[in-house]
């Protein structure tokens, strides 16, 4: 179903273009977004624990040349939290986002837990995508999807994790994750942290303590992806300091698909190496465009 009521707080003055709203999503949630200059939808698809400030180098610079729109998904940031109790997944709220935008297409650029939703798009509703940037991940290969919900002996498992993480403590959990993230990077890591630490200090923590529907399509969308084999331009990005050699699966059944490795930067290439990062999506958008 569409939806195309959209709360919008305009211009913060005469000079500033960059419009923000929320848009209502299934269950009563809300889903909180900014966009920000003209031309074809560019969306930006945030990770895990972090939100739309994590694309703070390159909102501005992409807007010079595509309409684009960064969003916080269901609990981050400032859409409102996910439930126990409501199976909805990330993918179905970006589609939401795209329908009372008035997009019926998009290019996608999503990174670490955006690059799964964008992976889910790209696999499940390959119509929607003008094109598709998968950076430090992609579809959830091995992860149940919506048609499998989580059996009891899964729910105890997630009970002892629960605890256990509340016994360590959520402050020590969130550290250790900004400091796995900084490791992964190379010689400009520690430029990082400031913002990491913010963005992660203001994250809820809801996820690792509750237990999560089905928020990605995983199986299915590793399934659906090899039945279509869908002529969507995709690049995939890699950092050379993360990863290394290994050719992507998914470019099997990628017609237009092909992997580039951005040298000297890990897991959070955005941010570690904005430079490199921008240069190399826009070069892929204007070749997508073509």
């Amino acid at each position: 179903m569409i939806i195309w009521g959209t709360a919008s707080l305009l211009m913060l003055s005469s000079c500033v273009t960059t419009r923000s709203g929320y848009v209502p999503v299934e269950g009563g949630g809300r889903i909180y977004y900014e966009e920000r200059g003209e031309g074809e939808p560019l969306l930006l698809l945030h990770g895990h624990s972090l939100d739309t400030r994590m694309w703070d180098q390159q909102f501005k610079p992409f807007s010079r040349h595509y309409r684009t729109i960064r969003m916080d998904f269901r609990g981050y940031g400032r859409s409102s939290e996910q439930r126990e109790d409501l199976q909805m997944t990330h993918m179905d709220d970006v589609l939401t986002l795209m329908d009372s935008l008035r997009i019926e297409r998009a290019h996608v650029v999503g990174l670490s837990m955006g690059a799964f939703v964008a992976g889910d798009m790209l696999a499940m509703a390959p119509q929607r995508l003008l094109s598709c940037v998968l950076a430090s991940g992609s579809i959830r290969k091995g992860s149940p999807g919506p048609s499998e919900p989580m059996d009891s002996a899964e729910r105890a498992r997630r009970d002892a994790e629960i605890a256990a993480l509340k016994q360590k403590g959520v402050d020590v959990m969130k550290q250790e994750w900004i400091e796995a993230l900084i490791k992964s990077g190379g010689s400009k890591r520690e430029t990082m942290r400031r913002p990491l630490t913010k963005m992660i200090a203001d994250w809820t923590a809801w996820q690792p303590l509750h237990k999560e529907v089905r928020l990605f399509y995983g199986k299915e969308a590793w399934s659906e992806l090899k039945r279509k084999c869908p002529r969507v331009p995709v690049l995939m990005l890699t950092g050379a300091a993360e990863h290394k050699g290994s050719q992507p699966q998914e470019l099997l059944y990628l017609p237009l698909g092909r992997k580039e490795e951005l040298p000297d930067c890990g897991h959070m290439m955005n941010m570690e190496q904005p430079d490199l990062f921008n240069r190399a999506v826009l070069e892929f958008l204007r070749s997508a465009s073509r």
